[in-house]
């Protein structure tokens, strides 16, 4: 199997007899607990009612006129610890899939050709979004639903964010966010790519180029290094430059630096997974997942964790990397770690990792993989426009969005840190609603 057939096909969602007979289970609770445990407030007792009821077009228009990126939630949320946790059904049995439901549901629509919207007169004053990430769209669908003239300002060559680029195609994929973002164009949402806006600058000349408001959801490009000059170390990457190479297509480019090789991916988290994963497609010969803390202390899902036991990972737990060797030809070879042991907890409330005195070791590798977190970019500074606090994140408020400047509002990862997809639409809905006041006092 070539590597492009390897990375574009996601996992088929359900048909619609397996979405009925989910949603013949539904217990029809009184305020719902699903609903509520919904960031985005989704309000999945709502369409699942409806689909019990054969109201299959009125399930999908409010799948959509909740959350614009319904579908893309349905494939990315981590519903065992949001929704699905919160079934009554459990109780009982097993929990609706609820995520399941919902991505049929959305894809269903599609296949159908049923439209939930159409385009509103745009009559009202015109507002810029910056970043194309579920915040931002999310923010410009509700704005364009009011009426409001929204532009979107996308660095990339194509909208979507993070969940364009930074999530493989076998999870999802380029032509389920194409089918997604039509909705936004059907609003009159207008896209312009390949402009990114610098700063507190670029902020401040869309005001002054008559943009009433300006919505900021840049996102979190940024990648802390592990090891001070990693990045002269050839074979060393960030997960990010990993990711994107993978969804701009350059296969055959990694899989001569992955293909037969041995590879280790430093972090505990979802992105990590799929890392992994995408390095075992690449022909890589052993994969080892370096985390300092324990397997259960690991910010990836259950079963993602267990599907890398699965595929034949190596983890390596409790061990912290210090250092890299590279041979003469500057290329790494070996990873230099140190053992550790769990201490008092920490902030996060994780038990904390400490260095084992004298117990070094090298673990023998051709490619590393740093998946350690992400951090706003250093070359953008948005603090002349709005207040940041001393990690570069935008300090603006939870529940309307608001920033230190009246007229600039921002959400998403820029504000929260590295979140999840849903609580990045709810970001945008709040945002806009809160924008949505704010104009209509002018």
């Amino acid at each position: 199997m070539s590597y492009a057939e390897q990375f574009q096909d996601m996992e088929k969602g359900i048909g619609l007899a397996h979405a009925v007979a989910e949603a013949d289970r539904c217990l029809l609770c009184y305020d719902a607990p699903c609903s509520k445990a919904c960031p985005a407030e989704t309000d999945p007792a709502t369409f699942i009612r409806k689909l019990r009821l054969r109201n299959i077009t009125g399930a999908i228009r409010t799948i959509k006129e909740n959350n614009i990126l319904g579908g893309a939630c349905g494939v990315l949320c981590p519903v065992s610890r949001l929704c699905e946790k919160e079934c009554s059904a459990t109780g009982i049995s097993r929990p609706i899939e609820i995520g399941k439901i919902q991505r049929f549901l959305v894809e269903y629509g599609w296949q159908i050709g049923f439209k939930v919207f159409e385009k509103p007169a745009a009559t009202r004053d015109k507002v810029a979004v910056v970043g194309s990430g579920p915040a931002g769209l999310s923010c410009a669908a509700e704005l364009a639903k009011e009426g409001y003239q929204v532009t979107v300002f996308a660095e990339r060559a194509e909208p979507g964010g993070m969940i364009r680029f930074g999530v493989p195609a076998y999870r999802f994929d380029k032509k389920f966010l194409k089918n997604e973002l039509q909705d936004l164009y059907d609003l009159g949402v207008e896209f312009l790519c390949n402009s990114k806006i610098e700063g507190s600058k670029g902020a401040e000349k869309l005001l002054a180029q008559g943009y009433k408001a300006v919505f900021l959801s840049p996102g979190v490009w940024g990648t802390p290094r592990l090891i001070p000059n990693a990045g002269d170390v050839k074979g060393v990457v960030t997960y990010t430059d990993f990711l994107v190479a993978l969804r701009e297509e350059r296969f055959e480019e990694l899989g001569k630096q992955i293909r037969g090789k041995t590879v280790a991916v430093i972090g505990g988290g979802s992105v990590a997974m799929d890392c992994i994963e995408s390095a075992g497609k690449l022909g890589a010969r052993d994969v080892y997942l370096v985390y300092r803390r324990s397997f259960a202390q690991m910010p990836a899902e259950e079963e993602e964790r267990l599907d890398a036991l699965r595929l034949g990972i190596h983890f390596l737990l409790l061990n912290q990397p210090v250092d890299y060797l590279s041979g003469s030809d500057g290329r790494v070879k070996g990873l230099k770690l140190v053992r550790t042991r769990l201490g008092d907890p920490d902030e996060s409330g994780r038990r904390r990792p400490i260095e084992v005195k004298g117990s070094e070791w090298v673990l023998d590798v051709d490619f590393v993989i740093e998946a350690i977190g992400q951090t706003p970019e250093e070359t953008v500074d948005w603090s002349a426009a709005v207040k940041v606090d001393k990690k570069g994140l935008i300090v603006a408020e939870r529940d309307t969005g608001k920033t230190s400047n009246e007229r600039i509002f921002a959400g998403g990862d820029i504000v929260r840190g590295p979140g999840l997809v849903v609580e990045a639409v709810q970001d945008g809905k709040v945002a806009a609603r809160a924008i949505v006041r704010e104009l209509s006092k002018a």
